[in-house]
């Protein structure tokens, strides 16, 4: 068993699994519970759904929203497409870097200096597009969308995000 949830495999797909439930329904059930969705996830779901592990396994790398990792404390997703690039959003993004100690992937496994998953305290992650065109930059933090972001309201959004993530951590 996976020491990083509580429940079995298993019984984690069991509880999601109902008739006429898609793959992605169970997989988001599954992460919306313990965060990501977990490797020993993989073959019972192949199994109950009558795909391969390869299905399984490509339909959790090809969409960017799952993780197969705890997420981090901390999770800045910013907007890489055309508006926010037109409007500073690379600019944004070397801030982001130099100020975090991080870098963004531009894909989610094509490079092992990146840190886009993986339980710790902060991770960057590439996104194609929040719809907030208009009022770009954008980004979110752990889900929170914002617009409008110049290097200075990161660095204050990310202190926010970092104060609020060490007291849920001591609590």
């Amino acid at each position: 068993m996976d020491e990083t949830i509580a429940t079995a495999p298993d019984e984690l797909v069991r509880r999601h699994l109902q008739p006429g439930r898609t793959l992605l329904a169970v997989l988001h059930a599954i992460q919306d519970e313990v965060g990501f969705v977990p490797s020993g996830t993989v073959v019972p779901l192949a199994k109950a759904m009558n795909l391969s592990r390869a299905e399984v396994h490509g339909v959790i790398t090809y969409y960017h929203h799952f993780r197969s990792e705890p997420p981090a404390a901390v999770t800045v997703q910013l907007c890489r497409a055309e508006a926010c690039r037109s409007m500073g959003s690379e600019a944004l993004a070397q801030h982001i870097e130099t100020r975090t100690g991080c870098r963004f992937a531009q894909h989610r496994h094509d490079d092992p200096h990146a840190h886009a998953h993986g339980g710790g305290p902060l991770a960057l992650e590439s996104v194609y597009c929040l719809g907030q065109c208009a009022l770009s930059p954008a980004l979110t933090i752990n889900g929170t969308l914002h617009a409008k972001v110049t290097p200075q309201k990161f660095d204050a959004l990310l202190a926010a995000a970092t104060t609020v993530a060490h007291t849920e951590e001591a609590a």
